[in-house]
């Protein structure tokens, strides 16, 4: 702790580095962040060669204040703002000032690494500011081995491994910090062989408190001034930790100070997920399959194990036969509840509570063929069951969201409410937290957003992006269209983007509104004989596919994937292809919302659908200008003048750029001046 006199003024202690500027008491450091803000960005960075930007320096301005004085805030900063900057400075001060870490919550583990990376902005603003900035990631506890796992596969001597396990468990020797990010090549399906994953019997663990993710927590807990997690884990830290600290575990999380939502509007699934329930049907039959196995196993237990198996089967039957048919864009299946699938939940839950119990009595009997770990990873797996069943079947399903994976068959339970529960775990706290987004209104309206996350007044700025749109960019809104007939409308829109991808040379990213349009792209595209490389979404691994559109300038990015999060300036984007409008799917979150508004009087399409496809296409231009020198144009091939939502689709493009109706008049097709 350091105890500090601030130009005569009273005596001030810190935990750890002192804030990077002076002041003599708490409710004078609002007023001096913005004060040392201002320094920062008109006088120190220029001489490091960053340029004044205003919207950046607003930006940073209104998040001092928010931070300052303890408000929730929307802070929407367009593409090329530099917002990072703009909240890293509050947070690093803030973080200091309250000698507890300020968390920053990323959308992805790529953001993650982005921002902490050697040639990162945190590294950056440390080291030109002299800060020397302690900032620490706290990754999604998956991405690292289970000691346990790689011991048991190790001394399975009679199984033949594969080749990429037999990689896996070679480096598995070697490596200190077991992250997947060091063998980023090894497929999902041999990684979750060696993974962390929740029904880790952690508790009992020979290895307990001495494992590599035990390890990774020890390192990021004593951070002083970030932790830069992600979502999923801030949310997992949030929904659990009154219940970790009142059974004597420690949080996930340490205290922290504030909260800063990096892509803010993306919280809600990550949300959802980690404050849901999931009943997963492989790893149940699983279970079940091996539990009638035992020999030696008392008949209790056996019957147990067969009864549940029974009534699982006939619970995940009638499931899949109250599924509904949702498009094709949808990852989650709406679920048709009524009295058969409640009665059939309460009856697998009554024989998943008697095989629970029937466990723990086979336990004391020390049978040798069902081991310490194993049961302990059963009872987790049948406690989530059965906490998934409870929610479902209290009060009808009617307090609950569920839905069907689509991938998995996994049955998912989370609550109705969220705004609720985030009233009551986040806002109640009285921190600081801040939502970050280039896309959190539409037309400088936050009603949407703050709606979704129970906000009816929160704080808000809002800047555009500081580049030259008006210069930078053209939009193409063909006025032909035919009035009803898909296949025709298809073959129309599949014209203008076959003629639009010869007047760019290639050079473009055509967003989908579904996988099924990049399969019918793909294949009504062979017609034309372009020149240049076609490269589809459903043909290889994202980032592959990301990095050869960004080498082969020419070529061409086809995916219903790429709305967000591909960053690729330069010539290789110089054309923007909207395909189809994102409207959102029949998703059960999604619906969800749409019966929340019309319960209240309101219409759920002009106040979710159009709000959701605006946010999202938004978040789509914004791909297309990454850099000051890009210039490109934005091609919208879906009815947009005279339709209801033009108004909508107008908002969400990029502000001052100039809206033109005929091929011929397109003049800006090239990225550089």
């Amino acid at each position: 702790m350091q105890d500090r006199t601030v130009d005569g003024g009273i005596s001030m202690s810190f935990n750890g580095p002192k804030p990077p500027f002076d002041f003599h008491n708490r409710a004078e450091f609002p007023a001096r962040l913005a004060d040392w803000i201002g320094h920062v960005f008109y006088d120190v960075l220029p001489k490091h060669g960053y340029e004044i930007r205003e919207e950046q320096i607003f930006t940073a301005y209104q998040l001092a204040d928010a931070v300052g004085k303890h408000k929730i805030h929307f802070a929407e900063a367009g593409p090329g703002t530099g917002k990072t900057f703009a909240y890293l400075l509050s947070a690093i001060a803030y973080a200091r000032l309250m000698g507890k870490p300020v968390v920053i919550a990323c959308a992805s583990t790529a953001l993650q690494e982005q921002l902490t990376g050697v040639d990162g902005d945190i590294n950056t603003l440390s080291r030109l500011l002299g800060l020397d900035v302690d900032a620490r990631m706290a990754k999604d506890p998956r991405q690292f081995v289970c000691d346990v796992k790689i011991n048991r596969l190790f001394n399975a001597h009679t199984k033949k491994l594969g080749d990429s396990l037999s990689e896996v468990l070679a480096w598995a020797k070697q490596t200190d910090r077991g992250e997947r990010a060091e063998i980023p090549h090894v497929p999902d399906r041999v990684w979750a062989d060696v993974a962390w994953d929740e029904f880790s019997s952690c508790e009992s663990c020979s290895s307990r408190g001495f494992c590599r993710l035990v390890k990774a927590r020890e390192h990021y807990r004593p951070a002083r001034d970030l932790i830069v997690s992600n979502h999923g884990i801030f949310f997992d830290d949030l929904w659990t930790r009154k219940e970790r600290i009142a059974d004597g575990k420690p949080p996930l999380l340490p205290a922290y100070a504030a909260v800063i939502f990096d892509e803010g509007h993306k919280v809600l699934l990550p949300a959802a997920m980690r404050a849901g329930r999931q009943l997963d049907q492989a790893g149940i039959a699983g279970m079940l399959s091996f539990l009638e196995k035992i020999q030696g196993a008392r008949t209790a237990l056996l019957s147990a194990a067969f009864a549940a198996q029974l009534a699982d089967t006939r619970f995940f039957e009638y499931l899949h036969q109250t599924a509904l048919q949702a498009d094709e864009r949808a990852d989650r299946l709406a679920v048709r509840i009524d009295q058969q699938l409640l009665n059939n939940a309460n009856t697998l839950r009554r024989a998943l509570d008697i095989l629970s119990f029937e466990l723990q009595n086979e336990q004391e009997m020390h049978i040798r063929s069902l081991s310490g770990a194993r049961m302990q990873t059963y009872e987790a797996r049948i406690e989530q069951a059965t906490a998934a069943l409870d929610r479902f079947c209290r009060n009808q399903g009617e307090d609950t969201i569920v839905w069907v994976g689509r991938e998995d068959d996994s049955f998912w339970v989370v609550p109705r409410d969220l705004s609720s529960m985030l009233k009551e775990h986040l806002y109640a706290q009285k921190i600081p937290v801040v939502f970050s987004s280039a896309t959190l209104s539409l037309g400088g309206d936050f009603t949407y957003i703050g709606r979704t996350l129970g906000l009816e007044h929160p704080s808000v700025s809002s800047v555009g992006s500081s580049f030259d749109y008006e210069k930078q960019v053209q939009i193409y809104l063909p006025r032909r269209f035919p009035p009803s007939d898909q296949e025709a409308s298809f073959a129309l829109a599949l014209r203008h983007l076959g003629s639009l991808l010869r007047l760019s040379r290639g050079r473009a990213l055509v967003l989908t509104a579904s996988p099924a349009d990049v399969k019918r792209i793909r294949t009504g595209l062979k017609a034309f004989s372009l020149p240049f490389n076609l490269l589809c979404e459903d043909s290889g691994e994202r980032g592959h596919l990301i990095r050869s559109f960004r080498e082969d300038i020419s070529s061409v990015l086809v995916g219903a994937g790429f709305w967000e999060g591909i960053d690729v300036p330069g010539e290789s984007i110089s054309l923007l292809i909207i395909w189809r409008l994102p409207f959102p799917s029949n998703d059960p979150l999604i619906e969800a919302r749409r019966q929340e508004v019309q319960e209240q009087g309101l219409n759920p399409v002009t106040e979710v659908d159009y709000p959701e496809m605006g946010l999202k296409l938004k978040q789509g231009c914004g791909r297309l200008i990454r850099k000051s020198d890009d210039r490109g144009v934005i091609a919208i091939l879906d009815p947009v003048l005279g339709m209801p939502w033009q108004q909508v689709t107008m908002e969400a493009l990029p502000a001052g750029a100039k809206v033109v109706y005929r091929q011929e008049d397109l003049t800006v097709l090239s990225s550089k001046p």
